[in-house]
């Protein structure tokens, strides 16, 4: 068994990742029946209460990854013109923590967010055209575009679909999750191959990343 900080990823009943919950929105999942199936491996055992008439105690064992009845938000995050919300959190994860400038790698309070076009020359603030950006970098930028300050970006901003805004989101994923979520990213994912990375890191050093 693990600890109890480890996320379950839910998915819908045709298996499209949908979000990251804890342990204890899981057992209310199940004691709903709502739960259609569990894949992945056993994280948690949860004791419940005894039975009056047979003395027996309720016992919910809890896998990596469930699936869930279906519903039109899931419906909706499937489709292809869904758009994840853009926030610093998934978009430095989706750097990988360096910036698109210099090319170091920075903790999330080093970075900020740089519209490769400017706001004010009209720039979107949109995943496409979002950065990390060291704030030495941003700060030199200032209000023009990378190619009038000498810069070039290291990688081309792209919009995650859900399932990779999922794993964008994830914290201490485990082997089997990153897994279930890469065979959902799209084949040119830029994702895909940092993850094989992350998998082979994790099945080595103790199963999450």
């Amino acid at each position: 068994m693990l600890r109890l900080d480890y996320q379950i990823l839910r998915t819908d009943i045709s298996g499209m990742p949908l979000e990251w919950i804890s342990y204890q929105e899981a057992v209310r999942l199940y004691y709903l029946e709502e739960v259609a199936y569990a894949c992945g491996r056993l994280l948690y055992r949860i004791r419940g209460g005894i039975n009056a008439k047979t003395g027996r105690r309720s016992i919910i064992e809890l896998n990596s990854i469930i699936a869930t009845q279906g519903s039109v938000q899931a419906s909706m995050k499937s489709h292809a013109a869904y758009v994840p919300p853009l926030n610093n959190k998934a978009l430095f994860r989706r750097d990988d923590n360096f910036c698109l400038y210099c090319g170091q790698r920075f903790p999330d309070s080093q970075l900020s967010r740089d519209h490769v076009t400017p706001l004010s020359r009209g720039g979107q603030d949109t995943w496409n055209n979002v950065v990390a950006a060291c704030k030495p970098c941003n700060s030199y930028k200032g209000n023009r575009r990378p190619e009038e300050c000498g810069l070039q970006l290291l990688a081309v901003p792209f919009t995650p679909t859900h399932a990779e805004y999922v794993f964008l989101q994830g914290r201490r994923i485990l082997a089997d999750q990153m897994e279930f979520l890469r065979a959902h990213f799209p084949r040119r994912s830029p994702l895909r191959e940092r993850l094989r990375g992350l998998l082979a890191d994790a099945r080595g050093s103790g199963d999450a990343a």
